[in-house]
């Protein structure tokens, strides 16, 4: 009797595995080329009889997605909705009943639908439809925070911009914020996505773009933070370093002007600096002469380490992001093989030449310097947690490398500090808080139209937040238009217990 109990329970756990087997195949190695097929109906209504995981924030609220319920024909089917309609839209994305998906419902929708390989979920996957049950999907717990998402959003307003902030020691994504947004519970409307193709400010670009991590923005000063860090990192310049601004530079025979300042007529002229003082009021021609002398291929060495000329690693589909770098006239990202001839140093020092460059990718320079020269990971899934609440998989922080000396980093935040302190970012200052950042104003070859940046760290001294923020075509300068939003957004995140 025991020995037929023995090979019965055998035969037993060889049927569950071949069942496990079988499963794990169809809907994870077989999946995508029967997801391809654009004309199976059983496919198409097999999708909705599965009740997708929902997408939240950490607090459980508001649900960012979640599923309403149709019954058709006697059958269950389940269609998605989005209870934060435009909060988070390009970072989240939509699932239509079309079949069309974008940000992490396309990238996550093998968790979302209960068909990712991890054992427990194929095991309550296979028992679920063993018993006929409702197969239910894994929730994706976010780590935006939707208090300060939402307050990034209401001071973009209108205006065509992004606004990302990270937690330098982690790599967290606390905020993920892109206007003009769009409601994804209109997304398979009839006409909705044309309407969405001339949205924003000065009819700067569709809703879809996710700009805080695809909009490929010309940097200005901020990317002197980046030179900067390659000045002192070389050890060819100090803090001390000394230089002579007359208002301009020499580049190629031509003189190439400081930025003008909205208190002065005209450009800028401060005599004899140093570095820290060239650096705090964001001087022009003491940033292209280091250019010159460093060479482009230093800069963009240096660019490279802090993740330009890669697209950043994020859970959002891989052709949601941007890499940043130079790039030709034709929106090719252009890796220059003679930078010494290829490439202007004096303009590239000071964040313009043919550089497009992501917030997040920002923010990631600015969280780089803030976590003593070591750059992390973003992530913005927290946590994936099965439909019983039991958590399958957990982020942790990952260091993608350094890309400066922690004397680099402490040397390079006195000089943001300072920056706010007294020079061009003074409109970001908190009471109480050191804050370290840089301001950044690009031409973009329209008069009196700029890209306004601000990108930094606080609190100085024990970082626990990084931001950066971007507008576009906008009439001012990155101090006065991009820094008071910079500060809000810090300021709420430093307040969060």
């Amino acid at each position: 009797m025991n020995r037929q109990l023995t090979r019965l329970a055998v035969v037993a756990v060889v049927l569950l595995g071949a069942l496990v087997v079988g499963t794990t195949y169809w809907q994870t190695w077989a999946a995508p080329g029967l997801a391809d097929r654009q004309d199976n109906a059983v496919q198409r209504v097999a999708q909705f009889e599965i009740k997708r995981g929902l997408i939240y924030p950490s607090a459980e609220h508001p649900l960012f997605a979640s599923d309403r319920v149709k019954h058709v024909k006697g059958q269950t089917l389940y269609f998605r909705r989005y209870p934060a309609g435009g909060l988070a839209a390009q970072t989240v994305g939509y699932s239509t009943p079309g079949r069309s998906q974008a940000g992490l419902e396309r990238s996550m929708n093998d968790y979302l639908t209960g068909s990712n390989s991890n054992l427990n979920t194929v095991l309550s996957t296979t028992l679920d439809k063993l018993k006929g049950a409702t197969v239910k999907g894994n929730d994706l717990v976010l780590t935006i925070d939707p208090k300060v998402q939402q307050l990034a959003m209401s001071q973009l307003g209108a205006r065509c911009g992004a606004v990302v902030a990270l937690e330098p020691a982690t790599g967290k994504v606390l905020v993920l914020a892109s206007t003009p947004t769009y409601d994804p519970n209109r997304i398979d409307k009839s006409g909705y996505l044309a309407s969405l193709a001339h949205v924003g400010e000065n009819n700067c670009g569709g809703p879809l773009l996710n700009r805080a991590t695809a909009g490929k923005f010309i940097p200005g000063s901020t990317f002197k933070m980046v030179t900067a860090a390659a000045a002192l990192d070389t050890g060819k310049f100090t803090p001390d370093s000394q230089f002579y601004d007359p208002g301009y530079c020499t580049e190629y025979g031509k003189p190439v002007s400081n930025a003008g300042n909205p208190d002065q007529n005209g450009p800028e002229q401060f005599g004899h600096v140093n570095l820290v003082t060239g650096f705090e009021h964001s001087i022009n021609s003491v940033f292209c002469n280091i250019g010159k002398q460093l060479g482009a291929a230093t800069i963009l060495e240096y660019a490279k380490r802090f993740g330009f000329y890669s697209v950043p690693p994020l859970e959002t589909p891989v052709n949601e992001r941007a890499a940043s770098g130079l790039y030709t006239k034709n929106d090719k990202l252009f890796d220059p093989k003679h930078p010494e001839t290829e490439v202007d140093p004096g303009r590239l020092a000071f964040g313009q030449e043919r550089l497009g460059v992501t917030p997040l990718q920002m923010a990631m320079v600015a969280a780089g310097i803030a976590n003593n020269g070591v750059i992390m990971r973003p992530y913005v899934v927290g946590k994936i947690v099965d439909s019983g609440g039991k958590t399958i998989q957990t982020t942790h922080p990952h260091q993608l490398g350094r890309a400066i000396k922690p004397e680099t980093a402490a040397a390079l935040t006195s000089m943001m500090v300072l920056a706010v302190d007294s020079g061009t970012g003074t409109n970001a200052r908190i009471p109480g808080v050191k804050v370290a950042g840089k301001t950044g104003t690009a031409e973009t070859g329209i008069a009196h139209t700029n890209t306004t940046w601000f990108v930094c760290f606080a609190p100085a001294e024990a970082p626990r937040v990084a931001v950066a923020v971007v507008l576009e075509r906008q009439h001012g300068f990155g101090g006065s238009i991009a820094a008071p939003i910079a500060k809000q957004v810090m300021q709420a995140l430093l307040a969060r217990r």
